[in-house]
């Protein structure tokens, strides 16, 4: 698959910032390194938090098309599926799209860079809002389907997709620091059987 300019600088600048950290790359390097002048990367992107947000765009469209990722016709997903499945098949879609190389490699640098760069912290509160809004339209979906039922379906999404967020942090946590205590393993398969028996119908 031919690569085109853009794709090429916005992997270069990830191979440069997983390497060096993000706030010590800088156009004169990410030019150096893909071998052209200065002045032709500006001709592609104005300044380096446009390729940041180029590559946050690109990488997480492509691990979608990777995980297989589509807009979803609820009635046939739902179709034939208990409560539990659905929600393990939403969850380990999202999981998949995250843990492949190169974005666990863009969150590596992003994560470790969110409280100082404002661009960083930015990419992780759009990615956090693009999972409850997806929680919501689950959620609001799976009322209609009487599937569950919500008191407050909004705060539950926000509850659920911050949840999740926050015990694939912890296992990735786990992972890079080695961790050699026991842990729950089924920490993640045991919040969704508890948050489905709390919200049954």
């Amino acid at each position: 698959m031919s690569m085109n300019r853009k794709e090429e600088i916005v992997l270069i600048t990830l191979e440069l910032a997983a390497e060096k950290g993000l706030a010590n790359v800088s156009m004169s390097m990410i030019a150096d390194k893909i071998g052209i002048k200065k002045p032709s990367l500006y001709k592609h992107f104005a300044s380096k938090e446009e390729i940041v947000e180029a590559m946050y765009e690109y990488l997480r469209r492509q691990a979608k098309e990777k995980a297989n990722i589509k807009l979803i016709d609820y009635s046939t997903f739902f179709a034939g599926k208990t409560v539990y499945e659905i929600l393990q098949s939403v969850v380990r879609g999202y999981i998949q799209m995250n843990h492949q190389e190169k974005m666990l490699n863009f969150y590596k640098v992003i994560y470790s860079e969110r409280s100082l760069n404002p661009m960083a912290a930015k990419i992780v509160a759009e990615e956090t809002d693009k999972m409850i809004i997806a929680t919501k339209q689950l959620f609001f979906a799976m009322e209609v389907h009487k599937l569950l039922h919500f008191t407050n379906p909004d705060m539950s999404a926000v509850s659920f997709a911050m949840t999740i967020h926050g015990l694939m942090d912890y296992e990735l946590d786990q992972s890079n620091g080695k961790c050699s205590y026991e842990t729950d393993k089924n920490l993640l398969d045991d919040y969704l059987k508890w948050f489905c028996e709390e919200n049954a119908v």
